[in-house]
């Protein structure tokens, strides 16, 4: 479907109106927001958010053609992320125009958006509408003064794709603070964390602890705009490719992985072509690999060049 025109100019009139339809998922809506700011670094954009519609709702609204609330500017692209925004995608679109966009595999057919943004692990292939992903989009930038002495070891919890071993990890952890006397460590949880972990961690004069209920939405992208070396719980792959995304020198937490686990297969990849560095292979070398460090992943800023580049070349057609 014909969306509203784009100006060729990046500069002026009228500005890149990008919808960005919301579960309500934290994930989700700093993916959509990485997209939505990373557009913006690039042209001028009017980021809106629209709340995903219940499905019967969605369905009876693509009936319709008619789409439910307040009035708002008519959209250039809606995005959407997690299988409760796809209907609401297609009846925005029907009903308003744009072009639709989905991130991670959708639950309907691809052919039914106009373009798909994949992680890898999703375990499908590019097309000419399709990009595809090392993780899911964040809204974290490269970092200009990281400090190679703070350090952030972030710990999740259980998940279909790690077996959780609190004790493993607590370990690990032990070692790390031994053979780094000169580094200042800053531990945070998460939600999925055991609620007795912390106790269990003995005082350390060079750590600090952050119960996720102590964190703010800002207080993530803080640590990761400051802290050199990042340590992660294999669970918690976005938070890797955050810190990725970052800048920072990354390592991977050593638990049982399950072998049919895409997320699994993801820090493997990481691991084998060097951008990240097992807990295992820590103890054996040393040192943390620096590609990650020496090339950020900049994902987000890909994916507004290629939508750009997309948009322009179908505005060429219409």
């Amino acid at each position: 479907m014909q969306g509203v025109p784009l100006s060729e100019s990046a500069g002026t009139h009228p500005p890149l109106v990008v919808w960005i339809v919301s579960d309500g998922k934290p994930g989700h809506v700093n993916q959509l927001l990485g997209l939505a700011e990373a557009l913006a670094r690039k042209v001028p954009t009017e980021i809106v958010t629209v709340p995903a519609l219940p499905a019967w709702r969605a369905w009876l609204a693509w009936l319709l053609k008619r789409f439910p609330g307040s009035p708002l500017p008519s959209p250039h692209l809606i995005v959407g992320a997690g299988h409760a925004t796809h209907v609401t995608l297609l009846a925005a679109r029907r009903s308003r125009g744009g072009r639709a966009v989905v991130l991670m595999k959708p639950s309907l057919p691809r052919r039914c958006f106009d373009l798909c943004i994949l992680p890898r692990h999703d375990g499908v292939a590019a097309d000419a509408r399709t990009l595809v992903t090392e993780g899911a989009l964040n809204r974290i930038l490269p970092a200009t003064n990281l400090n190679v002495r703070h350090g952030l070891l972030l710990i999740g919890g259980a998940s279909p794709h790690f077996e959780w071993d609190s004790n493993a990890i607590q370990l690990q952890i032990k070692n790390i603070l031994t053979r780094s006397p000169e580094m200042h460590w800053t531990l945070a949880t998460s939600r999925r964390t055991p609620a007795d972990f912390l106790a269990q961690l003995p005082p350390h004069p060079n750590l600090t602890l952050v119960p996720h209920t102590a964190t703010s939405p800002d207080w993530l992208p803080a640590q990761f705009a400051r802290c050199g070396t990042v340590w992660v719980t294999p669970d918690s792959v976005s938070m890797v490719f955050e810190a990725l995304t970052a800048g920072a020198q990354v390592g991977v937490f050593d638990l049982p992985v399950n072998p049919k686990s895409r997320v699994g297969q993801a820090i493997a990849t990481l691991a084998g072509t060097q951008r990240i560095t097992r807990f295992a292979d820590w103890c054996a070398s040393g040192k943390l690999h620096l590609d990650g460090h020496q090339h950020p992943l900049a994902e987000a800023d890909r994916c507004a060049n290629w939508i750009l580049e997309w948009l322009k070349k179908e505005n060429k057609k219409d």
